[in-house]
């Protein structure tokens, strides 16, 4: 789905910004009239909406609703109309353009550079040792610039060709390709997706089976994604009658590395829409680390910077509710003049080497710095 112009724009902040994008879009769906003649998920009345990771962060959250919104799912494509009361109905050409002219950035070390991400993760450990908490994810930054007028079209397609298996996003200046499903309701059913725990691709075919292997039966990793599992069930179980996972943590593909996986599924039983259980689920142990409280407070003292929309909810809710949201993660942020941030963290425990954990950063830049550079 691509939106394009903008009707209405609402603006969150604060410990509540997801819990109150939820009731403010209760209330807008309330007071509007929709006619929806296609009737699958994604059409009628929808917003776009990106969130901040931290309660307190400078970053506003945001809930978008385009004027018009273009659509393909299955076999199905549709173009929605959107205006305000008292606007007249909007007519659309929608007509293709072509790319901007290309453009290469070099994207270098901003927060965090790399000798003071291993003293982080070192002193993480050190506090995991101590019984402060059992697991915290650390993240870094790399920066660059671009100009205001580029095209960012052409990132979007790098990133949906070569990771044609994620969630290629632009919302608000915030572009990228996330593995993971936070939470899609449809339906009453709600499904999410848990990755936690890495490894690279081989060089060769063996080298990669060999990898995968070694993935599914490292205690570290396994270890890593058993917290970040529990977190998403204990979130999501007070809200569903039925909630089951993976009877094992699976091995997923990406072009550039392995990730184990856990795919739930459930019946949501308490009226909760998909902005309900983003509130209930953000962030997960698989993105702050556990216990959530501690882990917060400790991946904000040793990051030491704002980590804006990264790692946070990026996603489309629908006027009944439905909706898909992932995890801002393989991602950047391009502001109005051209600034570009990007993220990339890994999941410490108490066995993680820090030189590793910087090795695993520099994989996950891969999609963001290939597709700007």
């Amino acid at each position: 789905m691509a939106g394009i112009g903008e009707v209405l724009r609402l603006e969150f902040s604060g410990p509540n910004r997801v819990s109150d994008a939820a009731s403010a879009w209760r209330e807008l769906v309330g007071e509007a009239s929709i006619v929806d003649q296609v009737g699958v998920p994604g059409t009628g009345l929808i917003a776009f909406g990106t969130f901040a990771f931290a309660d307190d962060s400078a970053e506003t959250s945001v809930l978008i609703v385009p004027r018009v919104v273009v659509g393909h799912r299955g076999n199905r494509s549709w173009v929605t109309l959107v205006h305000a009361e008292g606007e007249p109905a909007a007519s659309v050409e929608v007509a293709q353009r072509a790319f901007g002219d290309e453009f290469r950035v070099r994207l270098v070390p901003g927060e965090l550079p790399p000798a003071a991400y291993q003293d982080a993760v070192a002193q993480a450990v050190a506090r995991i040792d101590a019984g402060e908490l059992s697991k915290v994810v650390l993240a870094r930054q790399i920066r660059g610039h671009v100009s205001p007028d580029a095209d960012i079209r052409r990132v979007l397609d790098h990133l949906s060709r070569g990771y044609p298996d994620t969630w290629t996003f632009a919302v608000d200046g915030l572009v990228g390709s996330s593995p993971e499903t936070l939470v899609r309701v449809a339906d009453g059913a709600v499904s999410a997706r848990v990755l936690a725990g890495t490894a690279s691709r081989g060089v060769d075919a063996a080298a990669d089976r060999g990898n995968a292997e070694a993935l599914t039966h490292s205690e570290k990793d396994a270890e890593e994604h058993a917290l970040a599992v529990r977190s998403a069930v204990d979130a999501l179980e007070p809200h569903t009658s039925t909630l089951e996972a993976s009877a094992e943590p699976f091995t997923v593909k990406l072009p550039n590395l392995w990730h184990l996986a856990t795919d739930l599924e459930g019946t949501v039983d308490d009226g909760s829409g998909a902005l309900d259980l983003v509130a209930a689920i953000h962030p997960t142990a698989a993105v702050a680390g556990t216990p959530r409280e501690a882990a917060v407070r400790v991946l904000a003292e040793l990051e030491g910077f704002d980590r804006g929309r990264y790692a946070a909810p990026v996603g489309w809710i629908g006027a009944d509710g439905d909706g898909e949201w992932a995890i801002a993660l393989r991602c950047a942020h391009v502001s109005p003049e051209g600034e570009i941030t990007a993220w990339a963290g890994c999941g410490i425990v108490h066995d993680s080497d820090p030189a590793a954990e910087l090795a695993e950063t520099v994989m996950k830049f891969r999609p963001i710095v290939d597709a700007f550079g």
